[in-house]
């Protein structure tokens, strides 16, 4: 097979070097090109026919916000990942970049303890999302995901967009209490399409699972905010769970649910990760079916990976139902087709659709 063309694009001529390093230590990669800044990358793009590109965000001359704005003029689909720094200029800078049509983003190393670490940040965080965007979003097949048997599971789906599930016309009359989101690669547009649709009287809270670093869920809920008539808010302990807010669990924090009263309250933990992940999305919905039971309506989003499968699980044994979006609408179809090929989805619906679908299952009780 041939190798992934990748161009790096960083104004550092060590963190060009160091990323060459093990891009082109990955048997299935090949750096064919580094440019400075944005106007050398664009001269270069038709040299070297780059697969994927890697663009700095923050560069003289032509940064990367100008660079890609002009890479999308030329060319829709080639996958852009900004390299981002782990700072509150990096994080507005790379919402801004998402918005423009960046595939994705990876930090740059924060505080790492040697050279070693940095290399294997590097590793884990860009490599697999060059692997999947140059392969349609499509995940690498490893094998069939484990979910443990109950009596309670549901007969696996047809991987159908519309496809709703045999117990579905019951569930669909039981009244929702909250909603809970998980996604992850693709994510800030996704909940961007969804919330802003929402109306400013949303009768139920909804919580949310966005993978992401510290900084930048703080600069998302603000961005969010700004966006949609709902009130968005990175989660804090203490917060009260109420109506018409939504909940963004903080970078490296897990955010659960706790009883209080008739109501819940909302706690952020560092215990240790789920599924690679902090915050992970089956610590979520676990807790939130916990409280709620058959009062949830999950929804699954764009992402790489299986997290959220098992929260799913728990929330359907609870009695809650599930919706989740479809492959064409998905960045990276990971975890909602892992929900969808489990048979944990009550619907699989469009991103363009997925407001409507939360809207009348939530108004219609």
């Amino acid at each position: 097979m041939s190798k992934i063309k990748i161009l790096v694009v960083d104004d550092s001529v060590v963190v060009r070097r160091l990323l060459s390093n093990v891009l082109d230590g990955d048997a299935a990669l090949e750096v064919v090109g580094t440019a400075p800044n944005g106007r050398i990358a664009l001269a270069k793009i038709s040299q070297v026919n780059p697969d994927l590109i890697v663009l700095d965000v923050e560069m003289p001359d032509m940064d990367g916000l100008e660079t890609l704005a002009a890479i999308r003029k030329i060319d829709k689909n080639i996958p852009v990942i900004m390299f981002s720094a782990l700072t509150e200029l990096g994080a507005v800078a790379t919402l801004n970049a998402l918005a423009l049509g960046a595939t994705d983003y990876v930090t740059k190393p924060h505080n790492m303890k040697s050279k070693e670490a940095a290399l294997e940040h590097i590793r884990e965080q860009l490599i697999p999302k060059i692997k999947v965007f140059c392969n349609g979003g499509k995940m690498p097949k490893v094998g069939n995901i484990q979910v443990p048997k109950t009596h309670n599971n549901p007969t696996p789906l047809p991987v159908k967009s519309g496809l709703i599930s045999s117990n579905s016309a019951v569930n669909f009359k039981s009244k929702i209490e909250i909603v809970a989101i998980g996604v992850s690669t693709g994510g800030p547009n996704a909940l961007e399409t969804i919330l802003q649709d929402l109306p400013a009287n949303f009768p139920v809270p909804i919580v949310i699972v966005q993978h992401m670093p510290p900084v930048f869920t703080k600069r998302l809920a603000d961005r969010l905010t700004e966006k949609c008539k709902i009130r968005v808010e990175e989660a804090v302990t203490g917060g009260i769970v109420e109506p018409g807010v939504a909940w963004i669990a903080p970078g490296d924090y897990h955010l659960v649910l706790e009883k209080q009263g008739f109501g819940a309250r909302i706690r952020t933990h560092q215990e240790a990760r789920e599924n690679s992940c902090r915050p992970a999305v089956d610590v979520l919905f676990r807790s939130t079916a916990k409280i709620y039971g058959a009062g949830v309506l999950g929804v699954v989003l764009t992402g790489m990976g299986h997290d959220g499968l098992l929260g799913c699980q728990n929330i359907r044994e609870a009695g809650g139902r599930i919706i989740v979006q479809d492959e064409a609408s998905s960045v990276v179809w990971g975890m909602p087709g892992s929900v969808v090929n489990s048979g944990f989805a009550d619907r699989v619906v469009s991103l363009q659709d997925m407001a409507r679908e939360i809207i009348d299952r939530v108004m219609s009780q």
